[in-house]
């Protein structure tokens, strides 16, 4: 599976951003997807995760309230939507593939794509 996200951006404290990672491959919809994110100088950290089928889901603290990851087996993408931002979102937002449900760890997930900048302003 190859995985290519989109959709980041310089946006102002409080607008949205959706995020989106489209992937190659007919097998798309028998994998578990996550979305992390990475700010300079410290860890790749999670922040959301979605089932194979879109019927289970897990949020960071950090973003629970504000973010909603959705998927489209038919279109081979999940998306991340992101309302009422804040500097503190400023990252490379990278999705992710795995088989093993849905997890907060970043080893669970065999596929990366290449990560897409989300710079906050305040």
């Amino acid at each position: 599976v190859q995985l290519q996200a989109s959709g980041g951006g310089l946006v102002q404290a409080g607008d949205s951003l959706r995020l989106s990672c489209a992937a190659s491959g007919r097998t798309f919809s028998t994998y578990d997807m996550g979305w992390f994110r990475q700010a300079p100088g410290k860890e790749r950290e999670f922040v959301a995760a979605i089932s194979w089928s879109g019927g289970s889901t897990d949020y960071a603290d950090s973003v629970k309230g504000r973010s909603t990851i959705s998927r489209d087996n038919a279109k081979n993408t999940v998306y991340l939507q992101m309302n009422s931002l804040k500097p503190e979102d400023t990252a490379d937002y990278y999705c992710a593939a795995g088989r093993s449900g849905i997890s907060r760890s970043l080893r669970v997930y065999m596929y990366w794509g290449q990560g897409t900048q989300v710079t906050v302003s305040s």
